[in-house]
């Protein structure tokens, strides 16, 4: 519509010209006929005003863990992650959040969910929540640490700010291996330049009666919880909400 509207325009600009107005009057009549349908035309002036104002798109929150944010035993809406979509309304922030978390996830498939998701909501923030699991599988640590820096990378590499949410082991697991897991979130945040959350489980887990914060298996923190796990996140998360 704005191309053939310019074109009209110079029709009738050039039909102005002189020597050329008495051959062309026709055009000239015809292009102030035409220019006057179009201004006229149901609908025109308001395309032409919502094309001027365009809302800014909101950003996206891209929330990939485990059952810690993908509401495991709770009632649906309870969890951390939707208490986190309260919270940015309550600030009036205007941010999506997109929780892509699943269930007994490994950096492994977060690693490989990773681009997918990426390139399907083009997020300006990347909260990584895993690990846990590769923890209680025992599984090497020199692999979750190569899986978390591959993810903070990638997800930088698409423009997105990343918080890196760390976690712990109870003692049971043996001093130095608690020690060199919690550390991976630490040195990944550090050689990365991102955010870290030290302990997700702050004020949950190492508490007086921490099995009171809990759900029957011990594992997954109950409904009451969910505030808390948020106010361990917010303070960094809301740092690199554009």
């Amino acid at each position: 519509m704005s191309t053939l509207l310019k074109n009209v325009k110079s029709i009738a600009a050039d039909c102005s010209k002189p020597g050329l107005a008495a051959r062309n009057g026709w055009a000239k009549s015809l292009a102030v006929l035409l220019l006057t349908a179009l201004l006229g035309a149901p609908g025109f002036a308001q395309s032409q005003a919502q094309a001027k104002v365009q809302p800014a798109p909101q950003p996206t929150i891209l929330i990939v863990g485990d059952s810690l944010s993908a509401e495991y035993g709770l009632r649906r809406g309870t969890g951390w992650v939707p208490l986190l979509e309260k919270q940015l309304a309550s600030d009036n922030k205007k941010a999506k959040v997109v929780n892509a978390s699943i269930s007994g996830d490994t950096t492994s498939g977060g690693r490989s969910r990773l681009p997918a998701l990426l390139a399907q909501h083009q997020p300006a923030a990347v909260v990584i929540e895993l690990g846990g699991n590769d923890a209680l599988r025992g599984l090497p640590l020199d692999m979750t640490g190569k899986n978390l820096t591959a993810m903070t990378q990638a997800a930088k590499k698409a423009g997105a700010r990343v918080l890196l949410v760390g976690m712990q082991v109870p003692p049971n697991y043996g001093g130095a291996y608690a020690a060199t897991f919690s550390g991976l979130f630490a040195k990944v945040a550090k050689d990365e330049k991102v955010a870290l959350v030290p302990f997700f489980l702050k004020g949950i887990a190492d508490g007086d009666d921490a099995t009171a914060n809990f759900q029957a298996d011990r594992i997954h923190p109950n409904e009451s919880s969910q505030a808390r796990m948020l106010a361990n996140v917010w303070p960094e998360l809301k740092k690199i909400i554009p």
